[in-house]
């Protein structure tokens, strides 16, 4: 099938497929956890539960420090627990590498990311980016910024990085959606697997035969070691980034958005203040993260505040749980635009610290300040129902209609 000929919602469909529900406030649950320990010992289910011996045991690391001490020990607590449910869609990634591998890719891959390439990328991408997709509503005085904004944004500026023309783009997101569909959907995640490689391998080998100044060709003429990286390790990386790189941007963005226009006094303290962007965009993160856990394997007998846990349990890395923890964060539920900066758990810790962070960071500055440059007197459409951010594991909310003018 060719790649411009599915039509698709992307959006939708991911959430479908996570399964996701309108569970629209899980830090309760978060915080009674909390009050048991910084981990805390998940009840064993099915099998386990009927006394099988041997089961592997699972854990949920609940507090700031705990998720801090984990992520930060990638030796102890190894990322091999994505590598049997995504490796074998997504091909080898940095996502599911340990040391030392991991770090060689990485160090391969963060040239594109770094500041002197992000000033590039800003300029000639993410600016015009931006602005085409405002202009199409910015006349009509009413939009969804989910749809016709916030998702749509950091979708594109993974296209122009790839250099991937842009009617491609709807069928390249729902492939990726498939790639994560397999924990649900085995077949569907090969199959999505299986296209993506069909469509991306001619693009590679052109590349390298003729490189730009595109994230393909960096990768393709990339080399570890003076060796040149082989087709399915630059698959590998090209199947992780959209997913990984604009669902959570979407997501952080949006549930930024919907904060600050919650409350129209920190809403309008940022216009009048700009200087309070950084701080409006950490808070964010801290207050609602796109995705609220992430799985580790542990791989040694260790103990972390005060807990147990044996070599071979699995570990849910509950970074919500550590973003909300009132040891760390008074009033820790509320969004606060004015709270003083502190590290939070967004992009994770340690060796796999999220690559895009510092692009993350750049595309939601921008995409606030074209919103507040261009959309005058903008606020949440008061006859929109119900308007919130849902789900267990991703979060955001699924529309924000608003008005402006």
């Amino acid at each position: 099938m060719s790649a411009t000929t599915e039509e698709v919602d992307p959006f939708e469909a991911f959430d479908k497929a996570m399964g996701m529900d309108d569970c629209r406030d899980p830090y309760p649950e978060f915080a009674a956890l909390r009050a048991r320990g910084g981990v805390v010992e998940a009840p064993p289910m099915g099998d386990a539960a009927a006394g099988m011996a041997g089961e592997a045991k699972t854990f949920i690391a609940v507090s700031y420090e705990a998720v801090s001490e984990i992520l930060r020990d990638g030796k102890t607590f190894s990322s091999g627990a994505y590598r049997e449910s995504m490796g074998v869609v997504m091909g080898p990634n940095i996502l599911v590498m340990d040391e030392p591998e991991h770090g060689r890719y990485r160090r391969l891959i963060q040239q594109a990311f770094g500041k002197k390439a992000l000033a590039v990328w800003e300029e000639e991408l993410v600016h015009p980016v931006i602005h085409r997709l405002v202009d199409a509503f910015a006349d009509r005085g009413t939009a969804d910024l989910v749809p016709e904004l916030t998702f749509p944004f950091p979708v594109y500026v993974i296209a122009g990085m790839l250099g991937l023309p842009d009617e491609d783009l709807p069928w390249f997101h729902r492939k990726a959606v498939d790639l994560i569909s397999v924990a649900i959907d085995p077949m569907r995640g090969i199959r999505g697997s299986q296209q993506l490689g069909e469509y991306l391998t001619p693009i590679i080998e052109e590349r390298r035969k003729n490189p730009g100044n595109d994230l393909i060709s960096v990768l393709a003429t990339g080399e570890l070691d003076g060796q040149a990286l082989d087709n399915d390790h630059v698959l590998g990386f090209l199947r992780l980034l959209l997913p990984a790189g604009a669902e959570t941007t979407a997501r952080s963005s949006a549930s930024l958005i919907f904060g600050l226009l919650s409350d129209r006094a920190q809403w309008e303290a940022l216009a009048d203040d700009r200087g309070l962007m950084i701080q409006a965009i950490e808070e964010g993160l801290r207050w609602e993260v796109p995705l609220t856990g992430i799985g580790r394997l542990c791989v040694e007998d260790t103990e972390v505040e005060g807990t147990k846990i044996p070599a071979g349990s699995h570990i849910q890395v509950l970074i919500g749980s550590a973003n909300r923890d009132e040891k760390r964060w008074d009033d820790a539920d509320r969004f606060d635009l004015h709270r003083p900066p502190r590290q939070h758990m967004s992009f994770a810790f340690g060796p796999h610290r999220c690559l895009g962070m510092h692009l993350a960071r750049m595309e939601t500055k921008v995409c606030l300040d074209a919103l507040l440059d261009r959309l005058p007197n903008l606020r949440l459409d008061p006859a929109a129902e119900d308007v919130h951010i849902s789900g267990r594991g991703f979060r955001s909310p699924r529309s924000l209609p608003v008005l402006f003018g």
